[in-house]
């Protein structure tokens, strides 16, 4: 790659700051001010959505089924056998992500169906679904399944980073005070990596306190809206996205491009990518061309080709969409308390959001 920049003139680190400026000062509203407005018809937008949540009804059993055939169950020998078999399980985490309720509701709910299906199966049971190794692992196959049943081979991408709320305190604003913890994460990450070895609390007093936000990256191939991996984390977004990219390297999917935030902007992210790739951020106030010759081609592009490159660039606006329409639909919140729960929990409404986009459109 070093061989193609080398045949133009080298930009330098303070042509990134020039540049940055002016898309602030002239070239962010001739931008936005030259793209069409898009109209949109919201009664035919939830005729969509309610025909997305039956398409996702219609094929969830055989889907399922399928995810569940390619894995083998050694025989545990003697003892009492399962109440549940593994088909009957990966259902009902499903179901209980789906509807969302409390504890309390969410018992009442299978104090009914035991009546209509004769299968007792307790609140707890159910939680620690979230957790069952099998379980997690008949819904990784279900993810590739669906990706394979959208016909997602190639992708372009984008990817972006959230956070859910692990408070559960009644008339709590989860959404204001999620981003605050988010926004705060990033503007002091030195912070973040300390409590991350255990050596600071929230209020830098050297004490491990109990998590109050859940870190989520996922990845979007921008055709269809289907999330190609997605990760989450106590500690840090990096750690989400490191878990993400270790996700996608799991489903058959090669990336055209990817298009991140500022928050991954640096030369040391291009790694997770292969060089056919091609990556597009924003660079920080204080970018420099000091990294890779990969680096130095996507600050020059951005450099020398700014209006394309930002038209590119921002169709990461359809996967902070893809959010916003999560958590309308599953809250801000997380209910679960352990660790591992609360992935698996952010794992299932990454994998709905993929169910409601096997419509076709």
């Amino acid at each position: 790659m070093g061989h193609r920049l080398m045949e133009h003139p080298l930009i330098r680190d303070e042509d990134i700051s020039n540049t940055l400026r002016e898309i602030d000062e002239h070239i962010r509203k001739e931008y936005l001010e030259g793209r069409p407005e898009e109209e949109r018809d919201w009664r035919t937008s939830e005729q969509r959505e309610a025909e997305r949540i039956r398409e996702a009804m219609r094929s969830l059993d055989p889907l399922i089924h399928e995810a569940i055939s390619s894995i083998r169950i050694a025989d545990t020998g003697p003892g009492r056998p399962p109440t549940l078999t593994l088909e009957q399980k990966v259902k009902l985490l499903l179901i209980k992500q789906l509807v969302g309720k409390s504890k309390g509701e969410f018992a009442y709910m299978l104090e009914i169906s035991s009546m209509l299906s004769g299968v007792d199966v307790s609140y707890k049971t159910i939680e620690r679904l979230y957790s069952d190794e099998l379980v997690m692992m008949a819904l990784h196959n279900l993810h590739v399944l669906l990706l394979r049943r959208k016909g997602v081979s190639e992708s372009d991408a984008a990817g972006d980073g959230t956070g859910y709320s692990l408070t559960v305190k009644r008339n709590y604003d989860y959404e204001s005070y999620a981003r605050e913890l988010k926004e705060r994460a990033k503007e002091n990450q030195d912070r973040a990596d300390e409590r991350k070895e255990g050596k600071a609390d929230e209020c830098g007093e050297g004490k491990p306190r109990r998590a109050m936000f859940a870190y989520s990256f996922r990845l979007m191939d921008l055709d269809t809206g289907m999330y190609l991996a997605w990760g989450s984390s106590m500690r840090s977004e990096k750690e989400a996205f490191e878990e993400a990219m270790r996700m996608l390297s799991e489903v058959d999917v090669r990336l055209r491009s990817v298009r991140l935030d500022k928050y991954y902007s640096e030369s040391a992210y291009m790694d997770y990518f292969d060089e056919d790739t091609k990556v597009y951020v924003i660079p920080k106030r204080n970018a420099t061309l000091n990294g890779s010759w990969r680096w130095k081609e996507t600050m020059m592009e951005f450099v020398r080709n700014t209006m394309n490159y930002l038209e590119e660039y921002y169709k990461r606006e359809r996967s902070e969409a893809g959010f916003s329409a999560d958590k309308r639909f599953f809250g801000w919140g997380v209910a679960q308390r352990r660790e591992d729960r609360i992935k698996g929990a952010l794992f299932v409404i990454g994998l709905w959001h993929n169910l409601f986009h096997l419509a076709p459109y």
